[in-house]
């Protein structure tokens, strides 16, 4: 039985977001999204169900519009962590949906640790 690549994406994302749910009751979840052209993050409150903070290279002010590289996911990761100090996040646990955990994921945790949360 051949499985689409999109159905394994699905099953990864949910294995992985409920596995989180339950170690991270009450947490914040930084929530990571790549696609082939952008990469975008998201501080989410699930208590309350919304965005506290995110952080897009859709956006002007981080100069790399339409790039979706490391050195990108980095600016992201950065960006996010410095919005998460002044929203009053110091802890939130990393969501990486379904995809896997290198390269501009990665990079994006990295830059978010170095910036100051606790991942």
């Amino acid at each position: 039985m051949a499985n689409s690549k999109r159905d394994l994406f699905l099953k990864r994302r949910l294995r992985v977001r409920n596995k989180l749910r339950k170690v991270n009751a009450g947490r914040v979840r930084l929530s990571v999204h790549r696609s082939n052209k952008n990469i975008s993050v998201q501080l989410i409150d699930d208590v309350a169900g919304t965005t506290l903070a995110s952080a897009s290279t859709l956006e002007k002010e981080l100069g790399v519009v339409g790039k979706n590289n490391i050195e990108a996911a980095t600016k992201v990761g950065t960006a996010i962590a410095e919005r998460a100090k002044k929203a009053g996040v110091e802890e939130a646990y990393f969501d990486r949906g379904g995809f896997l955990f290198h390269g501009k994921v990665k990079a994006v945790a990295d830059a978010a640790r170095e910036g100051g949360l606790k991942i």
